[in-house]
Order: structure tokens, then C-alpha cells, then sequence
């Protein structure tokens, strides 16, 4: 009698159906009446949309958002603006941990593949300080906006402080002031500077934070506490600061003579809308300028950014700077003559670089798969179609005023391109350790070939 396979998916698998299951929960609350504004029902389409940017933490957004949906919808939203950032299987081991129960080996490798750390090792400490270190964060962002918006509009701003503060962590951009996300706010330094600050601690990731918070107790104690930081950190921090860096001069340099952009401001006003523009196409998607107003070099920048990202382990998109980071120090080995790849001292594991390859090609798949989708269906320009489909696989949230105007098989493969920007690149990661270790050694022929 011939045994039945037993049929069981891998964590990686239910990792992305835990992101399918959470969109399809928050689109039918969302398609709810009650979630309206109007009391009677969104198109499902555009519920669909709204559940699947709030989830992907992406922030394209079919219909106003302050205007459309009740206390009730935007209650929903913010819940999956949160489980989006954080992940549902962090969620629901956080809940466990709670509740006294001792986690298994499945929960602990499900948040091992969720966060794609190399242990399980203190796995149930870890998540307890990213949930602390989250609430912490966003509390005190919170805390600082109602400095802003409670004057302006009193009790409500209350609501306002906490839904944009979490939107910011999470790197979502979706908010409740309007049709022109902070442009308001374009030059107050208090909101720019709690934004640009919640926007950083999110996309720097939480492994980095410890890694930072150690080493700052070593000041004082220890010769040259930097050197005590860890490879990832070092590769995170410092590709994070050249990217912001270059972002920040490419902006102030191609915008400041731009009268709908920097040109009418003052310096100080030019040099913090610069600089949040940078930050924000770290896949953060509130903006301060309309990104339709900006010159061809920014839109051009503004793409290589995004599709690059923030860093793993955290609430942002993109293709990660540590897989950024460890290409060009491919690239760099590879035009020198080097078979090992090193950073910072540190050779890095070809297991690495294989995963920095797969991420990106196939995050490239998915752009380019989704820019040839919507050229199909829309007559938009090239430009504004591929600001619109890289900021959907990088899930940025930026717009050059394209998304209000799709129509619905547009809003299908934006839809499609934001899931698969969100749990493709981070899926194929994990899946390509596991096939590697499941697969015979098997060494094929070698054989030279031409490359370049």
C-alpha cells in the first residue's frame, strides 16, 4: 500500500499567505458601509486596493483617504498599517508571549524567516523588544505631532498625531490631512524633523537598533566603541547616510531654481524640503512637493532610490541597501580580480551574494513585468508609469498624481505589483537557502563563457 505524502507548507509560504489572509480580512471590512464615510459602499476594487497598500505598507492610495472612510475604516486601515510593518506572525507571537505561551519550533522559525535572522536563538526577547521598541517610537512621535496638529484642529488631532506617526514608522505615507499628504507642513521643522526621524528608525531596521543601543553603552568603557558594531550594522548605517547624503544634493541641485518646487523658498526652507524628499523616497511615500512638479534628474534619482530602499529587518521596501551594498562590492571584486567579496574587513559568504542577486533580479522582474501591464492600460507617460509601478515594487507610497486616475485593471496590477513587491523579494530570499540546503550537492561541468 503506497504511503500518501503528507502535504505541509514551508514558513515561507505562510508568510505570504498571513499577508493574502490580513488584505483579504481588511478589504472586505473596508468594503463594510460602515467603513464609508458616506455610509454606502466603496467599489470593491478600491477597497481591495486601500486593504492591499495599508498591508504592503506602500501608501498609493485609489481615494482620499481622509475624505473616504469613516472613524471605523480608518480605524481598519491603521490596524493594517500596523500588522503590515510589523508582519502578522510578529503580531501573533507577540500575543503569545503575552499570553504566558510558550512558543514551538514552527512559531520560532516562522519569525526567524519574517525578520530573515540567522538564529533562533532568543527569538521571543527579540520580538518582545521590537513590539516595546515600536510602541515607544511611535508613542513618542505621536506625542510630539499633537504639538502641531492638536492646535490646529483640537481633539481631532489627537487621531491625526497617533495615525501619522504609526503611517511614518511603518513607512506606509498614507494620512489624514488631505489630498497634498504634508505639503502643508512643507516648512514647519517640527513636523519635517519628527517625520524624517520616524521615517529613519523604521528603514533602518531593528537589529540595527540594538546593535546602536550597545554600542552606546560601551562609550566611556571601551577604545573606539564603533568598531564594536556588527557587520550588518556598518554596511546599514553608513549606506544609509551616503544614500540620504546623495539624494539630499541631487534634489537641492536639480530643484532649486524649480519655482513648483524649492525655487520660491528661502535656503532653510530648500535645504529641509531636499532633505525630506530624500528620506521619503526611501520608501516612506509622504511628500512635501509634488512629485509630478519634479525636473527629469530628480524623478530619475527619485527612481534609483526607491528601488533601492530602506534596510532589512525593518518596516521599509525596496531591494534593501545590504543587498545594494554587497552588488557594488561584487562589482568592485569582480573589476580588480578578486574572488572574495570583502566590506569592512569582512569577507562576505557567496550564500549572501546569491541572495542579493535573486532579490534584486527578481524585484526588477516584477517593475518591469508591472511598467509593461500598465503601459497597456494606460495612456500616461513613461515617466509617470514607472515612478508609479517602481514605487509600487519598492512599496514607496510616491505618486506623480497617476493612482487616482487608474482604471481597474491598472488598479489589479498595481495591486499585484505591491504584494509581490512586498513578499516576493523577501520569500525568494528565504526560498533560495532552503532549496540550496534540500537540493543534492550535485556539481555540473564547468565551462568558460563571455561575459560584458
Amino acid at each position: 500500500m503506497k504511503s500518501k505524502k503528507r502535504f505541509s507548507l514551508s514558513t515561507t509560504h505562510l508568510i505570504m499567505l498571513s499577508f493574502l489572509g490580513v488584505i483579504a480580512v481588511g478589504a472586505l471590512l473596508l468594503w463594510l458601509p460602515i467603513s464609508s464615510a458616506s455610509g454606502e459602499s466603496v467599489a470593491f476594487t478600491d477597497a481591495l486596493f486601500t486593504a492591499t497598500t495599508a498591508t504592503c505598507v506602500t501608501g498609493l492610495v485609489t481615494l482620499p483617504t481622509y475624505a473616504t472612510w469613516s472613524t471605523f475604516g480608518q480605524v481598519v486601515i491603521l490596524l493594517l498599517i500596523q500588522i503590515g510593518g510589523l508582519g502578522l506572525i510578529t503580531i501573533m507571537g507577540a500575543i503569545s508571549l503575552l499570553l504566558r505561551r510558550k512558543m514551538g519550533l514552527g512559531d520560532r522559525l516562522l519569525l526567524q524567516d519574517a525578520f530573515n535572522l540567522n538564529s533562533l536563538f532568543g527569538i521571543g526577547k527579540f520580538v518582545s523588544r521590537v513590539v516595546l521598541g515600536t510602541l515607544i517610537v511611535e508613542g513618542t512621535g505621536a506625542l510630539l505631532y499633537m504639538l502641531v496638529f492638536v492646535p490646529e484642529f483640537g481633539l481631532r488631532g489627537i487621531w491625526i498625531s497617533i495615525f501619522t506617526a504609526i503611517s511614518a514608522f511603518c513607512n506606509a505615507g498614507i494620512d489624514l490631512l488631505g489630498d497634498v499628504s504634508l505639503s502643508a507642513y512643507a516648512t514647519n521643522p517640527l513636523v519635517n524633523a519628527v517625520t524624517i526621524a520616524l521615517i529613519v528608525s523604521g528603514g533602518l531596521g531593528f537589529v540595527v537598533w540594538w546593535d546602536v543601543l550597545h554600542v552606546f553603552t560601551l562609550i566611556g568603557k571601551r577604545k573606539h566603541p564603533l568598531s564594536h558594531l556588527t557587520l550588518q550594522s556598518k554596511i546599514v548605517l553608513s549606506s544609509t547616510v551616503l544614500l540620504l547624503g546623495i539624494g539630499f544634493a541631487a534634489f537641492l541641485c536639480f530643484e532649486w531654481n524649480n519655482p513648483a518646487t524649492l525655487g520660491s523658498h528661502s535656503v532653510f526652507d530648500k535645504l529641509q524640503m531636499a532633505l525630506f524628499q530624500s528620506v521619503t523616497t526611501r520608501t516612506a511615500g509622504f511628500f512635501t512637493i509634488p512629485q509630478e512638479s519634479l525636473t527629469l534628474p530628480s524623478a530619475l534619482v527619485a527612481l534609483v532610490l526607491m528601488f533601492i530602499g530602506g534596510s532589512p529587518v525593518g518596516t521599509a521596501g525596496g531591494i534593501k541597501t545590504v543587498t545594494f551594498a554587497v552588488l557594488l562590492a561584487k562589482a568592485a571584486s569582480a573589476i580588480r580580480g578578486r574572488d572574495r567579496v570583502s566590506l569592512f574587513g569582512r569577507t562576505i559568504k557567496e550564500e549572501a551574494i546569491g541572495k542579493a542577486v535573486a532579490v534584486c533580479m527578481t524585484s526588477f522582474l516584477i517593475m518591469a513585468l508591472s511598467t509593461l501591464g500598465l503601459s497597456l492600460v494606460s495612456d500616461a507617460s513613461g515617466i509617470d508609469i514607472l515612478y508609479e509601478t517602481v514605487s509600487a515594487t519598492a512599496t514607496v507610497g510616491l505618486t506623480r498624481a497617476l493612482t487616482p486616475t487608474l482604471n481597474t485593471l491598472g488598479k489589479l496590477i498595481v495591486i499585484a505589483t505591491m504584494y509581490l513587491g512586498r513578499v516576493g523579494p523577501i520569500s525568494l530570499a528565504v526560498a533560495f537557502v532552503v532549496g540550496a540546503n534540500q537540493q543534492n550537492q550535485i556539481e555540473n561541468p564547468t565551462e568558460d563563457i563571455s561575459v560584458g
